[in-house]
């Protein structure tokens, strides 16, 4: 198993030598403008672009929890979107995050990763508007990803 590896600094900014793949959740509503995504859209615009397309045509692909789209953004850079959560607010089935979508999600982010020979880079996912914790969401990432041996690394931001 590759360990997870936690360090301070930006998501957006992978620090690795070869392919990267940044990953982050997103909703399921086509709602794209808080959060992680605003970093992502200020260094990128393809990612959101590519969303809300991915959104309108939803009756038509795959579009929904658990699915997941690679953007590539640099020669050695993409950054995959997650669909992780429903909706954006709070209610009675508790925060937006969906943990089953998050490990379905990671998953597939594993194979697509692994067929790139990347490493994985993120923020803390689904820990901050999604309302997830950290402690149901690491062993998920350690699951579909470190123990396929992919190198992981999740930034705090400063």
């Amino acid at each position: 198993m590759t360990p997870l590896r936690i360090v301070k600094g930006d998501a957006t900014s992978p620090q690795a030598a070869g392919p990267k793949v940044i990953a982050h959740v997103c909703n399921d509503i086509g709602g794209w403008g808080a959060g992680f995504v605003v970093a992502v859209s200020r260094r990128w615009p393809e990612p959101e672009r590519d969303y809300r397309q991915w959104h309108r045509g939803r009756a038509g692909n795959d579009f929904g929890l658990g699915a997941v789209r690679l953007v590539q953004v640099r020669p050695d850079i993409w950054v995959a979107n997650m669909i992780g959560q429903r909706g954006i607010k709070r209610g009675s089935a508790g925060p937006p995050i969906r943990y089953d979508a998050v490990e379905r999600c990671l998953a597939a982010l594993g194979e697509q990763a692994l067929g790139l020979a990347a490493s994985v880079h993120m923020p803390r996912i689904g820990c901050g508007l999604a309302g997830g914790r950290w402690e149901k969401i690491e062993p998920l990432v350690v699951a579909a990803l470190c123990e396929r041996q992919l190198a992981v690394t999740v930034y705090d931001w400063p």
